[in-house]
């Protein structure tokens, strides 16, 4: 019989009032249905949808509210801005919920998470415009972060990582591409003839990666136009966000369903953004909340 491996404190660190880390949230507050928001301010926007509130905890960049949305319990929280931010969430949401905080080991019985995560995005074709939703029905992932994990072959979709690296001339000098698809189930649930199934690029940046000049060069001024002639299966690269990849790829790895949707608030091809697309994100997640429910 295998002895359970106690996992050290450096590296699930708990703190004195037996919360976990970074988040400050205990195992009790966890839900099983999770909203993901970048921004800290964006959760009492989703929070206020909700008849009743639970908690809400703040910590660093980490918001969190846990509430009731039509007699189903759900939590919003707030990821920041980046992959690197999505992996400490998703470590610890994921402790939280298969890791026994007092004996450091993993319980015998896996729970699983449904993720959700709303955000925002810029369109790389002619036909998706302000305003339009988009589903990561596939997210290319710039970061790099799920490199650093055993089995991501076993999650990823290596054909079309190859086709893309042999397309776009990838620099052997960045971080490799990695492709994941998002939850099946929760597509179907949220998915509807008013979102697009997408391929999107998770970017490791907002500037140079996703190809913006500002005061320095590009390694390659020609990426973002290899990019957009790019066809997988007939299918093009749709947008640009940040999160999706390493989100929908350590969901697959720890075994929880995860998928992104973006409402579109710059026209890449156009040259064109739209500031105030506050009322278009509270539609998208309106429209989240009520399809969350059917789970």
């Amino acid at each position: 019989m295998n002895t359970p491996r106690v996992i050290p404190s450096s590296e699930l660190i708990i703190n004195s009032d037996g919360s976990v880390f970074h988040l400050h949230l205990t195992p009790e507050q966890l839900r099983d249905n999770i909203i993901f928001v970048g921004d800290p301010g964006r959760v009492d926007m989703v929070a206020s949808y909700f008849d009743s509130i639970d908690y809400d905890v703040h910590s660093r960049e980490f918001h969190a509210i846990a509430g009731r949305y039509k007699g189903k319990e759900l939590m919003v929280i707030s990821h920041g801005i980046g992959p690197d931010n999505i992996e400490i969430v998703l470590t610890e949401l994921d402790a939280l919920a298969n890791v026994d905080f007092k004996t450091r080991t993993v319980k015998p019985v896996h729970r699983t998470l449904n993720i959700i995560r709303i955000g925002t995005s810029g369109s790389l074709r002619d036909d998706l415009h302000i305003g339009d939703f988009v589903i990561a029905d596939k997210a290319v992932g710039f970061d790099g972060i799920l490199n650093f994990y055993a089995d991501r072959d076993k999650v990823c979709d290596l054909e079309f990582e190859r086709e893309f690296c042999r397309h776009t001339l990838w620099n052997r000098t960045w971080a490799a591409p990695y492709v994941v698809d998002a939850d099946a189930d929760l597509v179907e649930t949220i998915g509807r003839e008013d979102m697009v199934r997408g391929n999107t690029i998770a970017a490791v940046g907002f500037y140079a990666p996703q190809g913006r000049t500002v005061r320095l060069k590009l390694t390659d001024p020609d990426l973002n136009a290899k990019i957009e002639s790019f066809r997988f299966n007939g299918k093009p690269i749709t947008n640009f966000e940040m999160e999706s990849a390493c989100l929908q790829g350590m969901a697959r790895l720890l075994g929880h369903k995860a998928m992104t949707v973006c409402c579109i608030i710059a026209e890449r091809l156009a040259n064109n953004t739209n500031t105030d697309y506050k009322p278009k994100v509270a539609h998208l997640v309106e429209t989240v909340l009520d399809r969350f429910t059917s789970l």
